[in-house]
């Protein structure tokens, strides 16, 4: 059964053991020799590995010259991880300073809200208030069509309508008047052959 390869952590807990066991400076080319010979990392995955702890600050990295060289010690891995942990209870600390001072607000508003007679019947009455507008608001929805512009519109549709009933009407009085002249007709076979009823009145 083949040997299970190495995990992702694994490989960067073995490429810093290099560096602190040897406590030297490396360029790429080395690490990727040491890697296999020294802790079984493939040789592919070392420049991966190597930069995935220089991201996190683990490995430290300069240039001289043409060439890049690394390098780590157990004092830096520790002064990093110590780094890391003031950060979070600095987090932390503020966060908890966040939290008291919410805390306080909130009793502090609580403490302007003392139940009392007074109070209690100060909410009912706004719950009564809120209820009443809701009421209105339903009636005045019921009662659009007595808006005001809504009113001015009617009004106007209104004056429309009758101008133009009244200026149909005269253009049948003429008609008519034209008909009974051409054709010598009375008014009554006229009304009949254009299915006017007697009911019809001129505005």
């Amino acid at each position: 059964m083949a040997p299970r390869g190495l995990s992702a952590e694994e490989k960067r807990v073995k490429l810093l053991e290099i560096f602190h066991e040897s406590k030297d400076f490396y360029q790429l080319k080395e690490l990727e020799k040491l890697g296999p010979k020294l802790k079984g990392i493939v040789s592919q995955s070392v420049k991966e590995v190597l930069q995935s702890l220089v991201d996190d600050g683990l490995v430290q990295a300069d240039k001289i010259g043409a060439s890049n060289f690394f390098w780590s010690f157990p004092s830096h891995r520790g002064a990093v991880i110590q780094g890391r942990v003031d950060s979070a209870k600095e987090t932390k600390a503020s966060h908890q300073a966040q939290l008291l001072e919410i805390q306080q607000s909130i009793e502090k508003e609580m403490s302007t809200r003392v139940e009392s007679e007074r109070r209690s019947e100060a909410l009912a009455r706004l719950q009564c208030l809120k209820k009443e507008l809701i009421k209105l608001d339903e009636e005045l929805s019921a009662y659009g069509a007595c808006d005001p512009e809504k009113l001015e519109e009617t009004k106007r549709a209104i004056t429309l309508g009758k101008e133009a009933a009244v200026r149909w009407t005269e253009n049948y009085s003429v008609l008519l008047s034209h008909f009974m002249r051409q054709s010598a007709v009375s008014v009554e076979e006229i009304r009949k052959h254009l299915e006017i009823d007697e009911e019809y009145e001129d505005i």
